[in-house]
């Protein structure tokens, strides 16, 4: 018997998508390839990608298992993504530069804050799905990799994660390796969380009334309604031209008000998100649980038009607001005018995290397998740094993270922000790093020399992680030294699947400046061989996602 296309597994489901596109392509009219050029463009793919395809260079895929050979010169790979074949929808996406390489000798310290943020994978597959390339600023590395879960070390001295870090050759270059730090914040179960206090806040504006707007963040609210306990409390806030509410804080026993008053939500007007938020902050204020879980959950596109739109004053607002002590997540939703840029910075600024939901199996992962990650803060304001042995690196690069980068004074700075852990939550980081001796992208200084450090010549780097208790107070430091290994171990397969997940966003950024010959066939095959223990379908759904991908470049560039 047949099952409908939600309760597909996550695989099965893209490559339905996919075909679903596919098919509905063949009867557009072609009158919209020359009404108005700057409109987004469904290109269906004209073959369904295969679920394996053939052998392909087995050198590239190998250099994960190989010593460095001789370091080549930067270039774009054979099916690199020409732009020419990029949509341009009227989203809205900040486009920040790759980080740059840096030379150990001149800066060996590199510092940022963590992201646990996974919307950018949800929302690249969204525009895959639908038959086109995402706009470079779609992609941001990090939250591709941290959309899987990976196997790290828990927590064992009291700390609120554990730390794990792994080195291995780079897939994409000879002469680089890939260093791999891993964090793992201690899980709870939804039971043991503190009493929750929560406000939806609903945009109902017209841009909201279409399949992918409001019918789906109302299901998506039932299934974050059937996990609430007694000792919780919703409201409810909606905004359009004006805001209202439309439950005042309600038990979570009486589930059937809740999904009634959910169910009684209808689309249509301009949107005044600014009142909306102010409100909900008011409401979440009223109710306020002491010790408790206080989060607002802003569901919407992000298209504000009415009162307080412009970026700036929005963000200032959130970082005003969470003075109170409630945080601040946001749900995406919708298509075409989607303002990612605005969803992302506001989760940011407001201490919260930032999803994009393009499904219900999506909304089920968020809101109900990895509620106490998405709820229960169990570390905050967490920092990373990295400082880097000159006799053992030469330089190194961060992979993402472009806009949680901090000054090197920031890390021992409490007064700085930086992002927060919940429950369960991983974040993993990569760097590209070029060994001592081995050819690097920067030119020799002719005059500069690498100071041999004492005592540490068996340690590539020093970590140190800075985070404050969720339960507030200073900062505590944790300070994690890594040991130069050797080439020849065997990388482990979370490492050499988030190298082909990081090797795919850049891939998919078009320039391939630093991926060289890789090329999607690799990736794919990369992804497929070290997909280890999937029970999900999350890494399988990801190689048909770079398959996708392959078949909708140009005919010449495959």
């Amino acid at each position: 018997m047949s099952r409908p296309l939600l309760f597909m597994r996550p695989a099965a489901q893209g490559f339905a998508v996919t075909l679903l596109v596919a098919l509905a392509g063949c009867g557009a009219s072609s009158s919209r390839e020359t009404a108005n050029p700057s409109e987004p463009v469904a290109v269906a793919p004209s073959v369904v990608p295969q679920g394996e395809i053939a052998e392909v260079r087995q050198s590239t895929v190998k250099r994960m298992l190989m010593k460095p050979a001789a370091m080549p010169a930067p270039s774009v790979a054979s099916d690199a993504i020409a732009a020419g074949y990029r949509a341009e929808p009227r989203e809205q996406y900040e486009k920040l530069p790759d980080n740059p390489i840096h030379s150990v000798i001149e800066t060996p310290v590199s510092t940022f804050s963590v992201d646990v943020d996974t919307g950018s994978y949800a929302n690249v597959r969204r525009l895959l799905n639908q038959g086109s390339l995402p706009p470079e600023g779609a992609v941001r590395l990090e939250e591709m990799v941290n959309y899987f879960p990976y196997s790290y070390a828990l927590p064992t001295d009291g700390s609120p994660f554990g730390v794990t870090t792994e080195v291995a050759s780079s897939p994409w270059n000879p002469h680089t390796r890939l260093l791999r730090i891993g964090i793992k914040a201690s899980d709870r179960a939804v039971a043991d969380l503190a009493p929750a206090n929560l406000v939806f806040l609903v945009d109902v504006s017209g841009s909201m009334d279409r399949r992918e707007g409001l019918p789906l963040v109302k299901s998506t609210l039932k299934l974050l309604v059937d996990q609430l306990r007694d000792q919780d409390r919703v409201s409810l806030v909606v905004y359009a031209g004006e805001s209202r509410v439309v439950l005042k804080p309600t038990s979570g026993r009486d589930k059937v008000t809740i999904r009634n008053a959910i169910d009684q939500l209808d689309a249509g007007g301009s949107t005044a998100g600014a009142s909306g938020i102010e409100l909900a902050y008011q409401m979440a204020r009223e109710s306020f649980i002491d010790k408790g879980i206080n989060r607002i959950l802003l569901a919407t596109d992000g298209d504000f038009n009415v009162g307080i739109s412009d970026f700036d004053s929005l963000k200032q607002m959130a970082v005003d607001q969470r003075k109170s002590g409630v945080s601040l997540t946001t749900l995406g939703f919708g298509v075409d005018n989607y303002n990612e840029h605005l969803m992302e910075q506001l989760a940011d600024a407001g201490d919260g995290n930032y999803a994009y939901i393009d499904n219900l199996l999506e909304a089920r992962k968020v809101l109900v397998d990895q509620l106490s990650s998405t709820l229960a803060v169990v570390a905050r304001d967490v920092k990373l740094q990295v400082e880097f042995n000159p006799a053992q690196v030469s330089e190194y690069r961060l992979l993402g993270y472009e806009n949680r980068a901090l000054k090197r004074e920031d890390f021992n700075n409490d007064k700085v922000d930086a992002g927060e852990i919940g429950a369960g939550h991983t974040v993993t980081a990569l760097y590209e790093i070029v060994p001592k001796g081995a050819p690097g992208w920067l030119e020799p200084l002719r005059y500069g020399s690498a100071p041999q450090s004492q005592g540490t010549s068996g340690e590539l780097a020093m970590l140190r992680v800075r985070y404050k208790p969720a339960e507030g107070g200073s900062s505590r430091l944790i300070e994690h030294p890594i040991a130069s290994v050797q080439d020849d171990r065997k990388p482990s397969d979370d490492l050499r699947f988030s190298a082909a997940v990081a090797a795919f966003a850049q891939q998919l950024k078009g320039d391939g400046r630093y991926t060289g010959p890789m090329t999607l066939k690799d990736t794919a095959q990369l992804a497929r061989s070290a997909r280890g223990d999937d029970p999900f379908g999350l890494r399988a759904e990801f190689v048909q996602l770079v398959e996708l991908a392959q078949s909708l470049e140009p005919a010449a560039k495959r």
